[in-house]
């Protein structure tokens, strides 16, 4: 008698009617040390989760934070336009002996403009008597004050129940109260916290089983201080949770958070779930990844799961000639369904695809497989020489026009030049020179600014302003440098990133040299370029 062959789909859950992905990186992902977004780098950053489609994008701490408080204005304001994701702001339950309805931080989260909030509240009795310094039965009087108030005031309301996990373990049943308390008050999700990372997924699914029993909603907010996050997430949306939170990248304090890339792709190539709006969201997961890590100024992990530059990188020998058979012999999934490339060390295959993928994006025909290698061995070659394209689009686009010979330059670059002076007591003085010529005129200006490429912008757009008055609406919005090999010390080569505003689009610009100015030059003149090549 034969024993039954258990399948894959013998252990893949089934999928919950409502399931929600909810990213924090701008919140919770923001508390990585030497992290530090500006409002427009969390607006960049906002936007390309929305077009991975994520169900909510946690945008700060409106009152708390100076630095939330203008990102929230600046979505009022209209900078910000999302498509697939709802905007959460995150707060917390009314001070102890107040009133939600008099709470200044309260206020400040229904003044925000965000549809959702998500409140920490204490599901620990030992954090509720020592850390807030009040009693148990106010904790509990306090969620249900401040979650009826937002709900009156129309807003949805998730809890996020800190360090859940430890209390559950010290006092299971106050953390139950808490959650009887979360659900009378009409909040949505219960949010479970792993908030000192300490759990492992076998404890993780049977708490989260037993909390289930409740039939109250679910969710799951891990940190990774046992190298756990997403493991952890995984056994509780397999015991139940029906919302998981994350940071793209892992982003997080101490060791970070759950991956919410890695999630995501766990739960659709491996649970076979529909969790992104489309079905070829999951394919722009690799260049939303490494586009967000250009913004943060966070070096790609190269052996990141599925988005990793390693997580499909193959050497010579036994895998290679096993490959040459069958790709799938040495992967677990096909590179390509989360945007990713297999690469072969010894050859010159890796990054076609990508290439392809994003060429296609932008209006070009690469399916040429020849034409599109010969453009990746020139991609490689400059990312070689520290290049990096996923975040500048507009870069890249002049280069694959160049390779097509598609590219016809509006003006010429003659020469440049840039002078920083001053006295001994004087504030110093920086003015920069520029030399074109454009449509058949040569014009030589000079610039003054706030450093050397302020003078140089202020020097470029003077130039080119007689030929093209357009360009008197391009704003340079952000400017980040990093040092590409750092080993070298003062003569180590830089990349700079620079984005640009024409009142309707933003575009990025990549430069790089062993010279920040030089570097800084190459990407601004190419922001005005490609400006200028897409306005025709």
């Amino acid at each position: 008698m034969s024993t039954p062959m258990t399948t894959l789909s013998d252990l893949q859950p089934q999928q919950p009617e409502t399931f929600h992905v909810f990213d924090t990186t701008l919140r919770d992902g923001a508390q990585q040390e030497g992290l530090r977004l500006s409002v427009p780098d969390k607006i960049r950053i906002a936007t390309l989760l929305d077009e991975l489609g994520v169900s909510f994008i946690e945008g700060g701490w409106p009152g708390a934070n100076p630095n939330d408080t203008e990102f929230f204005s600046a979505v009022a304001r209209g900078d910000l336009l999302l498509k697939n994701a709802a905007l959460v702001a995150f707060g917390s339950t009314r001070r102890a002996g107040g009133k939600a309805a008099d709470d200044p931080l309260v206020a400040a989260t229904l003044a925000s403009g965000a549809q959702v909030a998500c409140l920490v509240a204490k599901s620990h009795d030992g954090h509720v008597q020592r850390a807030l310094r009040t009693t148990l039965e106010e904790n509990l009087e306090m969620i249900r004050d401040t979650v009826t108030h937002l709900r009156s005031e129309g807003m949805r309301v998730f809890i996020d129940c800190e360090h859940f996990f430890d209390g559950w373990l010290r006092n299971s049943a106050y953390s139950r109260e808490v959650l009887r308390t979360v659900a009378e008050a009409g909040a949505e999700v219960a949010v479970l916290c792993d908030t000192n990372g300490g759990m492992l997924p076998s404890w993780v699914n049977q708490i989260v089983g037993e909390v289930a029993e409740l039939g109250l909603p679910l969710g799951i907010h891990c940190h990774n201080d046992t190298g756990c996050a997403v493991a952890n997430t995984m056994a509780a949306v397999e015991a139940g949770a029906m919302h998981v939170q994350g940071t793209i990248n892992g982003y997080g304090e101490r060791t970070g958070n759950a991956d919410l890339g890695t999630v995501l792709a766990n739960l659709e190539l491996k649970y076979g779930w529909s969790v992104l709006p489309h079905a070829d969201s999951l394919t722009e997961l690799t260049r939303i990844s490494h586009a967000i890590s250009a913004v943060t100024n966070v070096p790609d992990s190269p052996r990141q799961p599925y988005v990793g530059v390693s997580a499909f990188a193959h050497k010579a020998g036994l895998h290679a000639s096993a490959i040459k058979v069958d790709p799938n012999l040495y992967q677990h999934i096909d590179p390509a369904q989360v945007g990713n490339d297999m690469r072969m060390l010894i050859s010159d295959m890796a990054g076609r695809a990508n290439i392809q993928i994003k060429g296609e994006e932008l209006g070009f025909d690469l399916s040429d497989r020849d034409l599109a290698a010969q453009i990746t061995d020139v991609v490689k070659g400059r990312e070689a020489n520290g290049y990096s394209y996923e975040a500048a689009d507009a870069s890249f686009e002049l280069l694959l026009r160049d390779c097509l010979g598609q590219l016809e330059k509006p003006f010429s670059i003659l020469n440049w030049r840039v002078l920083t002076q001053a006295a001994r007591e004087d504030a110093a003085v920086t003015e920069a020179t520029v030399k074109l010529t454009a449509k058949d005129e040569a014009r030589a200006v000079v610039g003054e600014g706030n450093g050397p490429v302020d003078a140089l912008a202020e020097a470029l757009r003077g130039a080119l302003q007689h030929a093209f008055p357009d360009v008197m609406h391009y704003d340079l919005t952000d400017y980040r440098v990093r040092i590409i090999d750092s080993g070298h010390g003062t003569d180590a080569s830089v990349r700079v990133l620079i984005d640009t505003r024409d009142g309707e689009r933003v575009w990025t610009t990549v430069g790089v040299g062993t010279n920040v100015i030089e570097a800084s030059w190459e990407a601004l003149s190419d922001a005005y370029l490609y400006g200028l090549v897409k306005a025709g």
